[in-house]
């Protein structure tokens, strides 16, 4: 009791007796906080799933002040994410503490397929994985398709006139559409664009004859009467598409999920990293992000620190082999 007292009246004389008193009592003084604004990257184009998620995740911890300091959205979607991924790596030696990355699978990829970056995703910081986002199989209604079987035989039919348009180069619709194409015997050709609100567009558009988007970036063509679903990449039915069934069903036993997780730079300090993996925490546990799960369609728990890590090195073996069958390694 001694020692407390002296340490608090020498604090006191430095700092004040109330402010002293406030920092042993709450401790709030002792916790890192960011000092400046937190850049929040985007590797993805603006109307995705990354990008939708990413500016409601900031609008709830704006709206409830769990930040001290804004988080600013910044889409960084050129060289399928590798801008995005050079610049959170950048900040390792300038400022890791104060910019954080919303990714996809293209986080595996970009760095397998491009080795000359430099990129070993085992290094940054495991902030939070948020949700698995699911994948379907998406025609326009005008083309009168209704099941895969239809699907099959018009893509066949038309070849490489088909045109299946997707976000990005050897990342993840391409590697869905290497699948349908091997499946089925297709020779669909891939078109990529930057942003899943971009690819929903030339579906609805009629500029595309298919696409392989999130629920979350066709939902409002959905709704729409615009496109229809054919089938799902998921282990069970979506129930938001309950006529949708899985290629499980159909005989193809292929599921795959996009992550959605924050992604702290190499190097940020331990508590920095807990600070964040808080933030998000709270984000997960909100009945806000709850209700955006279901309404998207998504699945996954959240996972943080060395289980979020392992995730990740598990994912990069997979898509490993999915490039190298592709050829693309």
């Amino acid at each position: 009791m001694k020692v407390t007292r002296r340490i608090i009246l020498g604090c006191a004389l430095t700092l004040g007796f109330g402010a002293a008193l406030s920092t042993f009592v709450s401790g709030t003084a002792l916790a890192w906080e960011p000092k400046k604004p937190v850049e929040f990257v985007i590797m993805a184009g603006q109307g995705g799933g990354a990008d939708k998620m990413a500016r409601l995740m900031q609008t709830l911890i704006e709206k409830n002040g769990w930040a001290s300091k804004p988080l600013t959205p910044i889409n960084k979607p050129g060289g399928s994410g590798a801008e995005a991924l050079v610049h959170l790596q950048g900040k390792a030696d300038s400022d890791p503490d104060h910019t954080i990355m919303v990714t996809l699978n293209s986080f595996y990829t970009t760095p397998l397929r491009q080795p000359g970056l430099g990129i070993d995703i085992a290094t940054f910081t495991p902030i939070a994985r948020m949700a698995e986002d699911t994948f379907l199989l998406w025609v326009n209604k005008d083309s009168g398709i209704g099941n895969m079987e239809e699907f099959a035989a018009a893509a066949k039919a038309a070849g490489k006139d088909w045109v299946m348009a997707g976000t990005g180069k050897l990342q993840e619709d391409q590697l869905l559409t290497d699948f349908l194409n091997a499946s089925y015997g297709l020779e669909m050709k891939y078109v990529p664009y930057k942003g899943g609100g971009k690819v929903a567009k030339q579906l609805a558009g009629n500029h595309a004859n298919s696409t392989v988007n999130n629920p979350s970036e066709q939902e409002g063509f959905f709704k729409a009467g615009t496109v229809v679903p054919l089938a799902a990449f998921t282990p069970t039915r979506l129930p938001l598409f309950p006529d949708a069934p899985t290629f499980r069903e159909l005989g193809k036993d292929f599921v795959y999920f996009m992550q959605r997780s924050v992604v702290g730079a190499p190097g940020m300090s331990d508590d920095a990293a807990a600070y964040y993996q808080g933030l998000f925490a709270k984000v997960f546990a909100s009945p806000e992000w709850q209700k955006y799960r279901t309404k998207k369609s998504l699945q996954g728990d959240l996972l943080q620190g060395q289980a979020l890590k392992d995730y990740w090195l598990n994912e990069r073996e997979i898509h490993r082999q999915m490039l190298e069958k592709m050829g693309a390694l």
